[in-house]
């Protein structure tokens, strides 16, 4: 996972089970092309699943995050948890050699 909107794709839907595809656009501040562009990337790598209903008479798009999705987005998260923590390190042991000089 390359970009930052699908991270955030990924983690919205991990946070319920199922959310409307104008929820989620409102929720990323999207637009209609662009979330569709990611969720296609998404739907075709399993990570999401798109459920197309009706709610009452009204069209409704339906998005889960699969099992696949689920573990991808731990996988993502444990990286960038390990980055994080690089930089941290490096930043702190920066500091402790800092002898003033640029």
């Amino acid at each position: 996972m390359h970009q930052r909107v699908r991270l955030a794709i990924l983690t919205v839907l991990s946070e319920t089970q199922e959310c409307s595809f104008s929820t989620l656009r409102d929720e990323l501040k999207l637009t209609d092309g662009n979330l569709n562009r990611h969720l296609r990337v998404l739907e075709q790598a399993s990570m999401l699943q798109v459920v197309k209903g009706y709610e009452g008479r009204r069209p409704i798009t339906w998005l889960r995050l699969t099992r696949q999705g689920r573990a991808a987005l731990r996988a993502e998260i444990a990286a960038l948890e390990q980055l994080v923590a690089r930089v941290r390190d490096a930043s702190t042991a920066h500091l402790d050699n800092d002898t003033g000089t640029p």
